[in-house]
């Protein structure tokens, strides 16, 4: 059996292991964001017109929302270590092999196959930390492992941009791949599994094989149906990623049409305002979750209600924008807002499933939000577009946060204490 590296022994090994995984994250989300920033190239060399670039995104999340529970159950049977590094591999090489695309369906179908590839991780990565951080530090250490999701959207769009227009729009997916798979080795030798549920034995003063047991797929799916905060949350996580994806994917394009921007600016600008106030964001909410849940129950959702209802009406102003300040300020407010929401879509629902689920709990919220939220928002943005503007899409999609903040106003009004209490029978 092989000893375990000299930083495992370390007291804050739990926080060097966001670290690692922050890195993995900054990938996952620097992969899949490359594509969006040479939209304008894609459509220029493939000919390609707004509804098929959609499709280039919605083929993605399509893909990364089906495979998501099935994901999500085997990371509670497998090493998460296993699934982390095996699908850090496998969606590098994919994100490499892109770049020998010739027409529409063949980059088509690699953006499908990158999405199957990365499916693995959120589910992996969230149910290790959940095993080295508890109640008291759950929501500060995702919310600082969500701090990759925005480094690599920014990364991926700057970049992306940036050497496409340079060296043509192959370069940055050959780039970022090979990076991906030279990080996997790092992580080989200095990434630990856990014990599943450690940190819960404390938490719950639960003996450590009542946390570690096997859930069959049909226990799961009756703690889903049995347990409305879980259901509210995966509601809210859909409307919210609706619109999140509406950013990532259109977001570059109307500043190149709008205000006639280079590629690798309209990529810059388009991540870099918004992602680094969520970065602020983030940790702020992780830090708000955790101080409100020792004091009630629903203290992540009040933090995610609070997000979400404070990101709408930026989303608004940003589509409306006609000036770059403006739209400047709409992006910060609006990420800001984001980073509070996003610090606690796991830390959340992880309060109200047990710790031999979570896995699977978080690839049945990534199914909901990719294939149902990010899978349907590109293309009926683009087909809106198409027929009015994408300004006015982008402001429209601001109803969909409003509707989630109510559920979470539900969730905590009704659901959450009785959920929190159950795991505790």
């Amino acid at each position: 059996m092989q000893s375990k590296p000299r930083i495992a022994k370390s007291p804050n090994y739990g926080w060097y292991v966001v670290g690692m995984l922050w890195f993995t994250g900054f990938f996952n989300y620097a992969d899949r964001q490359a594509i969006f920033s040479v939209f304008p190239l894609l459509e220029r060399e493939l000919g390609l017109d707004s509804v098929q670039l959609g499709l280039l995104g919605s083929s993605f999340a399509l893909v990364y929302g089906i495979c998501a529970p099935f994901a999500g159950n085997i990371v509670d049977r497998v090493r998460r270590k296993s699934a982390v590094l095996g699908g850090l591999f496998v969606w590098s090489a994919i994100c490499s092999a892109t770049a020998i695309s010739r027409n529409f369906i063949q980059l088509l179908c690699f953006r499908a196959a990158e999405g199957l590839g990365e499916t693995f991780y959120f589910p992996a990565a969230m149910s290790l930390i959940s095993d080295y951080h508890g109640k008291r530090t759950r929501s500060r250490a995702m919310g600082t492992h969500q701090t990759s999701v925005y480094a690599g959207t920014i990364a991926g769009g700057f970049f992306g941009g940036l050497v496409g227009q340079h060296y043509g729009w192959r370069s940055s997916f050959v780039v970022f791949g090979a990076l991906g798979i030279i990080l996997g080795f790092v992580l080989m030798k200095l990434l630990v599994e856990p014990a599943r549920g450690a940190a819960d034995v404390q938490d719950l003063g639960a003996p450590l094989h009542t946390v570690t047991q096997k859930m069959p797929i049909g226990d799961f799916l009756k703690v889903i149906w049995t347990t409305p905060t879980v259901l509210i949350l995966m509601a809210a996580f859909t409307l919210d990623n609706f619109v999140g994806m509406i950013l990532l994917t259109w977001m570059p394009k109307f500043l190149y049409d709008k205000f006639h921007l280079s590629l690798a600016l309209a990529g810059l600008t388009a991540t870099i305002f918004i992602q680094l106030a969520s970065m602020v964001g983030s940790p702020v909410g992780g830090w708000l979750a955790d101080t409100l849940r020792r004091r009630f129950a629903g203290g992540r959702i009040a933090v995610q209600m609070i997000g979400l209802i404070g990101a709408a009406p930026f989303v608004i102003w940003c589509g409306q924008t006609l000036s770059v300040p403006s739209l400047i300020l709409s992006l910060t407010m609006w990420g800001f807002f984001k980073g509070m929401y996003d610090a606690n879509i796991f830390a959340a629902m992880l309060d109200v499933v047990p710790p031999k689920a979570r896995g699977t709990a978080v690839g049945f919220m990534n199914m909901t939000g990719w294939l149902v939220g990010a899978g349907t928002a590109p293309v009926m943005i683009g087909y809106i577009a198409r027929r009015s503007s994408l300004g006015f899409a982008i402001s429209i999609a601001a109803i969909a946060l409003v509707v989630a903040s109510g559920l979470l106003l539900t969730a905590i009004l009704v659901t959450v204490r009785r959920d929190v209490e159950k795991l505790r029978v």
